[in-house]
């Protein structure tokens, strides 16, 4: 396990495999890469950088786009993954949409568990708010707890003045569907000032209705002091914006974009490292090692007290 300067262990690795995708999701943050890449990464370059973060601790990797399930190899990627020794934890984000001729082939492969976006029920407001249909992503998830994924979560990005009344529906939801649901308060992240200024939608009052409402609570000191409440037959998670210290302090992710480059951090742009180039010109391991080190080296909160 290697720490960063701050005390911090480096334990999840997020894969972008592209920044293509099929919806137009107005507050998609895009992993913090603010423009289309030239050139992706491959299987091979994929599965090798993998290796190496693996080498120095990291233990979980999730894969995320963009849309994942537009690479027609992304089965060959979850497999590539799986096999290697010291990953204990391989997800994958979606917004599901894709996911029901996938999901058993994926958890063949050797997928633990998937993430799917939902920002609503509604059909005509998911039509507006993606461009896709609803009927697709719901086909997904259903698809996904089917073949075994476990835990299918729903991320439901709340929206003022879109689908903020709609999280009693999508409690219910969930709970019949037997997956987990997570409410998520709106970032000020590569979207612009006026779309957050006019659907930013603070969770607080949910969280208070929740904790009246849930059997247990728990707070998840490895996911940045996360609450869950435990209600009837359904879980419920909170995920509040990363502009905290709180999040900063617990922060144990590493980015590694669809171009080859880590980014240890998703506020920044100006402290990247490339992998993918150095790679291409035949870099051994021990110099990607390097690379993978210099990169947690920088690794810093964003938001931290004086």
């Amino acid at each position: 396990m290697i720490y960063d300067d701050y005390g911090r262990p480096t334990l999840n690795l997020r894969i972008s495999v592209t920044q293509r995708c099929n919806l137009r999701c107005p507050y998609c943050h895009k992993e913090g890469e603010m423009s289309n890449p030239p050139t992706e990464m491959s299987l091979d370059e994929i599965r090798r950088l993998t290796r190496v973060a693996v080498g120095l601790g990291i233990e979980r990797v999730k894969l995320t786009g963009g849309e994942p399930l537009m690479r027609s190899d992304i089965s060959r990627i979850v497999e590539g993954i799986s096999e290697i020794q010291g990953v204990k934890d391989l997800s994958l984000t979606t917004n599901g949409t894709l996911l029901e001729p996938a999901a058993e082939d994926l958890r063949k492969s050797g997928l633990d568990r998937v993430n799917v976006s939902l920002p609503t029920l509604i059909p005509e407001t998911y039509r507006s708010l993606t461009g896709g249909t609803l009927t697709d992503a719901v086909s997904g998830i259903r698809a996904a707890v089917k073949a075994g994924l476990y835990p299918v979560k729903l991320n439901m990005l709340v929206l003022k003045g879109i689908n903020e009344d709609e999280m009693v529906e999508m409690v219910d939801f969930a709970r019949y569907n037997g997956v987990v649901l997570q409410l998520i308060e709106l970032e000020p992240l590569g979207i612009p000032s006026s779309f957050y200024c006019s659907h930013h939608y603070v969770l607080d009052g949910i969280e208070e209705k929740l904790e009246k409402q849930a059997l247990e609570t728990r707070t998840r000191s490895d996911m940045h002091s996360r609450r869950v409440y435990f209600l009837p037959s359904v879980k419920v998670e909170v995920v509040k914006p990363i502009e905290n210290t709180t999040f900063c302090a617990r922060c144990t992710r590493i980015r590694l974009t669809s171009d080859g480059k880590l980014k240890p951090c998703l506020m920044r742009n100006d402290n990247v490292v490339d992998l993918l180039t150095p790679l291409r010109e035949g870099a051994d391991n021990e110099a990607l090692n390097k690379l993978f080190v210099e990169a947690i080296r920088r690794r810093e909160p964003y938001y931290r007290s004086e």
